[in-house]
């Protein structure tokens, strides 16, 4: 089932600009800056999508544009058959929303009066607020936390408890734009194993944005590149890496010293005494059967093929498109 359709959305902002001089401030001019141009893309429900780009490139206009704060110059949007911003009130009361830098918790409170108070807000039955909040404590470690001020929290513990909140009223969407931002590794495993448990488990619909693509990679089962306010990929991560660096990564541990290999269809990455770094496209040269060519003449201690990091893929796309990372 459909839950998400964007359909040829745009978005343009009118910004003032200062002439320069000392009398620059009486001649203000204006200009259009297209933060969306005719953006397109649905959505199941169940289905957990990446929205990646650089700074600047829409992601968060077009989160926005769903959650029904921004309306659209022009185009058509719909969540759960719902226009987010013409019936904001029906539309929020079904949704979860994390701004990784901005809050919904209360700064002086406990964390407890803050998930009251959005108890309250939400209209959230008794029965249901204290199911919810039981399991939201359980799967994100909370319990220690709930007597604290937020401005007393860590970085981390306040992010864990930023999407507890969003998710007290049992959304069937939720949006999360850079709740790993800033966070420790620990914080970062935690976050990622909430999500993927609200998606698997649940059914929850999830759009994340972030500039972690190690988030990416751990969570998206979808990726959508986007940049310019245009949307320039749409698919899974494999098939990203296919088509930007296309190759794989051999990783072989000599027994002992070798000449330059001159294998074929690889080229030589690094060499560090007996290690040596293979590049090879799959499609051209199977993985067993370079390594059965490798072995048949060389002793070999150790093999491992890697995919290309996710880091260097979305980099080396961000160069093609002539995006810059800000």
């Amino acid at each position: 089932m459909t839950q998400i359709i964007v359909d040829e959305l745009t978005k343009t902002f009118r910004v003032a600009e200062r002439r320069e001089g000392p009398l620059g401030f009486l001649r203000r001019r204006s200009r259009d800056v297209h933060a969306l141009q005719r953006v397109s893309f649905s959505l199941r429900e169940g289905e957990l999508l990446g929205l990646i780009g650089p700074n600047g490139a829409g992601k968060s206009t077009t989160i926005k544009i769903l959650c029904g704060i921004l309306e659209p110059t022009s185009g058509r949007c719909e969540v759960g058959g719902v226009v987010p911003w013409r019936e904001r009130i029906r539309h929020v009361a079904r949704i979860g929303a994390v701004f990784g830098q901005r809050t919904q918790l209360w700064w002086d409170l406990p964390v407890a009066d803050s998930f009251a108070l959005l108890r309250d807000i939400y209209r959230v039955a008794p029965s249901d607020y204290r199911r919810n909040l039981d399991e939201l404590v359980a799967l994100l470690d909370l319990d220690r936390l709930l007597t604290t001020p937020v401005r007393q929290l860590s970085l981390g513990q306040r992010m864990r408890c930023e999407i507890a909140a969003s998710m007290l009223h049992a959304p069937r969407v939720l949006f999360l734009d850079e709740p790993t931002i800033g966070l420790d590794a620990v914080a970062k495993l935690a976050v990622r194993d909430f999500v993927r448990t609200l998606n698997r488990d649940r059914g929850v619909t999830v759009i994340l944005t972030t500039h972690d693509m190690h988030d990416v990679e751990a969570l998206a089962e979808r990726v959508i590149v986007i940049g310019h306010g245009r949307i320039l990929a749409d698919g899974t991560l494999s098939s990203l890496r296919q088509n930007v660096l296309g190759g794989r990564r051999l990783r072989v541990q000599f027994a002992e010293d070798v000449p330059d290999l001159a294998i074929p269809g690889t080229t030589v990455r690094h060499r560090v005494g007996r290690s040596i770094e293979l590049s090879f496209d799959p499609r051209e040269t199977p993985a067993h059967a370079l390594i059965a060519t490798i072995a048949a003449r060389y002793e070999v201690e150790d093999v491992h093929v890697d995919e290309p990091p996710i880091d260097e893929v979305v980099a080396r796309f961000y160069a093609r498109h002539e995006l810059e990372m800000r």
